[in-house]
């Protein structure tokens, strides 16, 4: 991934990530939101993209606002997941402009949005969990999804990609996609229960995606999982080349100044922003 460096109006800098290959298709823009940038202060500090939760909503806007600005856009014409571990996939037509930011949303559980119309940012959140891009060159049709371990469980991803073939022709050979930054293995411990959710989905994968850690010293067993491949191996099952999957090098949980991350912080942050648009 690249760490791109900006100014805001007032001179300060703001951090975003951007994914070479999308980058590349030249038909939209798209932005990682890093911690750095923002207004929020504290526990939030300082790009959280995250309403309530004892933020001060005024720079939670102001925020969006710094993050629609890097795309060329403005915060009016963001449409937001309002994710809740789902496979539902919302399809955005220009009606949706501005839900989530400016408009209350009048919809629940979406962890997944796509469109084809221009101008339209598409954003979802992550603090740990996956964020997926997908961007089909050919109709000109984007996607965004939030994954966490339910959604990678119950292939979100897939999800997603047969939510665009339906709605707009997308053929999944064409798609240019996305594994953003999340937790690395390393990072995450998983328990037993969640393990075997995961041998069940990806069979012949186990070796792949988790590591046996065995009993701790409660005689708990424990495993550590691997979403970034798990994910991936959900893309090419899609129908996604791997050479048209490129996948994080970057860990929420490694990098806490960074990124905002759940485990890290025990669940006291604000959240990471994924942005994608066709331009």
């Amino acid at each position: 991934m690249d760490i791109i460096k900006t100014e805001n109006p007032d001179g300060s800098a703001l951090l975003y990530m951007q994914i070479p290959a999308i980058r590349a298709t030249g038909i939209v823009e798209h932005a990682f939101s890093t911690r750095i940038g923002g207004t929020s202060q504290g526990i939030f500090s300082s790009m959280n993209l995250r309403f309530g939760h004892g933020d001060e909503d005024a720079r939670v806007r102001e925020n969006f606002h710094r993050m629609a600005s890097v795309l060329g856009t403005d915060e009016a014409h963001m449409v937001l997941t309002k994710q809740t571990h789902t496979t539902n996939v919302r399809v955005v037509t220009a009606a949706d402009a501005g839900y989530g930011v400016v408009r209350e949303r009048p919809y629940d559980d979406v962890d997944g949005l796509i469109t084809d119309v221009p101008g339209l940012a598409l954003g979802i959140f992550a603090a740990d969990c996956v964020p997926l891009l997908f961007v089909d060159p050919v109709h000109h049709v984007i996607g965004a999804s939030h994954s966490g371990w339910r959604g990678t469980v119950a292939r979100m991803g897939e999800v997603t990609i047969r939510a665009m073939q339906s709605t707009y022709g997308t053929v999944p050979s064409d798609l240019i996609c996305a594994i953003g930054p999340s937790i690395c293995r390393d990072c995450y411990e998983i328990s037993e229960d969640v393990a075997q959710h995961f041998m069940s989905a990806y069979p012949g994968h186990a070796r792949e995606i988790l590591r046996d850690d065995g009993l701790n010293a409660a005689g708990e067993h424990k495993y550590h999982l691997d979403l970034w491949a798990a994910n991936r191996i959900v893309l090419e099952e899609a129908g996604v080349p791997a050479s048209q999957i490129s996948t994080t090098d970057i860990c929420t949980n490694c990098n806490p100044e960074l990124l905002f991350s759940h485990r890290y912080t025990h669940g006291f942050r604000g959240n990471n922003g994924v942005f994608i648009m066709l331009k």
